[in-house]
């Protein structure tokens, strides 16, 4: 697997500063809303009110020890380790499997517990899989008239990664991490015809796999008319768009929110942004979604400004990932689709996303390294 990134020039020393500032202001204010959303939770289940933001804090520490790394290394050894960075996170999603290593929470079983700390391995996907597709299909963009030894390799391997995911009860990472393996393949330029045939294939089979369990069924009832059920399947939709809509242009102030104290289940993870509008108002609101807009961008200026069909696929993943996971938590709290799981990075307590996403972060100022000119005119 060589001559992956025809690298024609050293990589600049130069980072993507603004880039860093927008990830450096969502941790801090992420990790401000996390310590208002749990403090009452924690003292009340450890005696310790710091507890949550406390474990958030030591694992994003983790996140940006790895960052730093992840920004030096060069692009020719990622290139060189990642399917073997893959299949050690397909190891990792079976040993949640196993008994003693595994455990379950609502339902899913997506955690492996080691020494009192829990990691999910399909967050680390999303910055595995995006680098091993970027890969695969950057080096190959003028030979996908060979689908077969193009497209078929990594096809393959995000049907199986995706079907591990699967297996741990997780329908909503699932259908993220195909979401975004589609974008990358539609941004590699795979013609369309192979997009029309996966989808006349994928919709029955997505049918099936919602209508096979009751709680993915009830789900989009209480989506779609949750006052069918208010105490129980569309109580948590009602409680968070109520919490959203309760703060008002300029919020009841940080710390001040009513829904976290048992009102709103999950506050401090799924449905953390409820708060956020609860208590910093609409403004609020508005200001961390444009955290999360500037950050796409800045990812998706340095896919336009790379010189390597790698790096560009790369940078568009990753910047990808972060962006619609958080428009994709936003929308579920604001009723505008149905409940997932999914978090909202940096913010939703859960340490392995927060970390991963610093990950992620650390490895688009690598590839901001790799770019044909300054993206935007503002590194340093």
């Amino acid at each position: 697997m060589s001559n992956v990134f025809v690298i024609e020039t050293a990589p600049s020393r130069r980072f993507d500063r603004p880039l860093i500032f927008v990830t450096l202001l969502l941790v801090g204010v992420g990790l401000t809303m996390l310590f208002s959303v749990s403090y009452s939770r924690a003292d009340a289940l450890f005696q310790n009110p710091f507890y949550f933001v406390q474990r958030q804090a030591l694992l994003m520490l983790v996140g940006i020890v790895g960052a730093l790394v992840l920004s030096r290394i060069d692009l020719r050894i990622i290139e060189r380790v990642i399917p073997y960075a893959v299949v050690f996170n397909m190891l990792l999603l079976l040993l949640t499997f196993i008994p003693q290593l595994g455990a379950t929470y609502l339902g899913a079983r997506r955690w492996i517990v080691l020494f009192g700390f829990s990691f999910q391995p399909s967050e680390l996907v999303k910055l595995t899989l995006v680098l091993y597709l970027s890969c695969m299909l950057g080096r190959k963009q003028d030979r996908f008239d060979d689908p077969v030894n193009t497209l078929l390799p990594p096809l393959m391997m995000t049907g199986l990664v995706a079907g591990l995911v699967y297996l741990q009860n997780d329908f909503s990472t699932t259908v993220f991490i195909v979401v975004i393996a589609g974008l990358i393949f539609y941004a590699a330029g795979v013609k369309l015809r192979y997009f029309v045939s996966l989808f006349i294939m994928a919709v029955p089979l997505l049918t099936i796999l919602i209508l096979s369990r009751e709680h993915r069924v009830n789900r989009i009832i209480s989506f779609i008319e949750p006052a069918l059920d208010p105490r129980g399947s569309g109580y948590q939709v009602l409680m968070s768009q109520t919490a959203l809509q309760t703060g008002g242009l300029w919020g009841r102030g940080i710390g001040m929110g009513r829904y976290k104290f048992g009102l709103l289940p999950e506050a401090h993870s799924d449905f953390l942004f409820a708060i956020v509008g609860e208590e910093l108002g609409y403004l609020g609101v508005l200001a961390v979604l444009a955290m999360f807009l500037y950050l796409g961008y800045r990812g998706f200026l340095i896919a336009r400004s790379a010189n390597y069909g790698v790096v560009r696929l790369a940078a568009f993943g990753l910047s990808g990932v972060l962006m619609y996971q958080a428009l994709l938590n936003m929308a579920v709290v604001a009723g505008m689709l149905p409940a997932t799981g999914i978090t909202l990075p940096f913010f939703s307590s859960g340490g392995t996303s927060a970390m991963v996403s610093l990950w992620i972060c650390g490895a688009l100022l690598n590839l901001s390294r790799y770019t044909e000119h300054d993206a935007g005119g503002e590194r340093g």
